[in-house]
């Protein structure tokens, strides 16, 4: 079993390895053909994979490469832009942070059943379920014969809403941001990156983490440090793996989305650069934003305003800012970013980019309403339960609250996979919080 678990060897991938050189700047056009040969041998051709892979590393980055995409503190620092908003640290807020907890596991829960799910088979799902455009759970029990046999079983007997036991079940998603509860516990708001991986491999069990984060364990057992753990043998650099994991820092930081942001950095870096980094620093500094602000363009600007004016995360999520500028409806832009990111390669489905840009999407065609917006994220495809906790963790605290039917099929317990923290309630997760915004 654990010789085929996924995202363990290199030589599978190597085709997402090229094209996140590529993405990175790298003169690596003439190795396209070798990665090619060595992912469709696959694990016979990993000594192969690693060779090839430190040789793409030490090829020079493109003239008319037009990015700044540093990963350190300082030089990220160094490529900001002038921060628009000047917004006001304040004191805890427990309907804030309440709404926070529960915006991020309602949002989950909505989008995990569907996870991987490509869009033309979630949009039949969702129309044969009347459900579409998406107001609501779906639930196992609108499954007609017909629909079930579409779906197969691959997708009928996922954790619907109506199949969960009254619990939201355990996901990465969640589980980080409950490790960074106790990682604050531990080691305060000064925790160090090798705090964060070694935290990782006490309180999480290996198979529970995906892509990066599997990748990072791996190289943390191998006896390397961060951010080398980020770095050796990972195509999944720039995934959304960071991106998922920052919402605490941001729940403990309200009005002050720098110092969030710093915070996310120290996570990210164990396991991603560049991008990868900036979609947690992003989605961090967002929520720290949201606890003091309504606007919703003001929380995305500040959002931005922590990561590089040059990056490529940046410029896409502009992007999107433009289209909604200029109009175009939530499915006109849901449709654009499709035309940006390929869906059906792993690398575009799970990148940083292509889901911050769904988050963007969703928070800005959803006007701030809670319901609205998760269910945009979510019917976009691509990552769907990522892309729905983020929005509902930020539309969470800044409603403070979210409605009733959103929390009553979990009832506001949670089971995670966080030694110490298996099975919680919401409520204890606030209090917590409130207590070490209080030290």
């Amino acid at each position: 079993m654990l010789n085929n678990q996924p995202w363990i060897y290199l030589a599978p991938e190597m085709m997402t390895e090229w094209t996140q050189c590529m993405e990175e700047g790298l003169n690596v056009e003439r190795f396209r053909t070798i990665c090619e040969e060595i992912a469709k041998n696959g694990k016979e051709m990993e000594d192969l994979a690693r060779i090839t892979a430190e040789e793409m590393h030490h090829q020079r980055i493109r003239k008319d490469y037009p990015y700044m995409e540093p990963s350190d503190l300082g030089s990220i620092v160094d490529c900001l832009g002038e921060r628009r908003h000047q917004l006001t640290p304040a004191a805890p807020d427990e309907a804030k942070l309440r709404g926070a907890w529960l915006g991020r596991i309602a949002g989950c829960l909505l989008g995990k059943p569907m996870e991987g799910m490509r869009r033309p088979l979630l949009y039949t799902m969702l129309k044969a379920t009347d459900n579409y455009p998406m107001k609501r759970y779906v639930r196992r029990s609108e499954f007609t014969p017909e629909l079930e046999k579409e779906l197969g079983s691959l997708w009928i007997n996922r954790c619907w809403v109506d199949t969960i036991d009254g619990k939201a079940p355990e996901d990465d998603d969640t589980n980080y941001t409950v490790f960074a509860l106790k990682l604050v516990q531990k080691c305060g708001r000064d925790f160090t990156a090798d705090d964060v991986m070694e935290g990782w491999m006490r309180d999480i069990p290996y198979l529970a983490l995906c892509t990066a984060e599997r990748v990072a364990y791996r190289n943390a057992a191998m006896g390397l440090l961060p951010p080398y753990t980020a770095t050796h043998l990972n195509p999944y650099r720039e995934w959304i793996g960071a991106q998922i994991r920052g919402d605490f820092f941001g729940y403990i930081c309200p009005g002050d989305p720098k110092t969030a942001a710093e915070m996310a950095l120290r996570d990210a870096s164990i396991s991603h650069v560049k991008n990868g980094i900036y979609g947690e620093m992003f989605c961090t500094a967002m929520i720290a934003a949201a606890a003091v602000t309504d606007d919703i363009m003001t929380i995305i600007e500040a959002g931005l305003d922590e990561i590089p004016e040059k990056c490529r995360l940046r410029e896409d999520v502009e992007k999107v800012i433009r289209w909604y500028r200029e109009g175009l409806t939530g499915e006109e832009i849901i449709e654009k970013i499709h035309e940006c990111w390929d869906e059906n390669t792993s690398h575009g489905w799970c990148h940083t980019i292509s889901n911050a840009m769904i988050v963007t999407m969703a928070l800005l065609t959803g006007g701030g309403d809670f319901g609205k917006s998760i269910c945009l994220a979510v019917q976009s495809a691509f990552d769907t339960d990522c892309n729905g906790a983020t929005v509902g963790s930020i539309l969470g605290m800044r409603n403070g609250g979210i409605p009733d039917d959103w929390v009553e099929p979990f009832g506001g317990k949670l089971l995670t996979s966080i030694q110490d923290f298996n099975d919680v309630n919401v409520d204890d997760l606030v209090r917590q919080t409130i207590e070490l915004m209080k030290k």
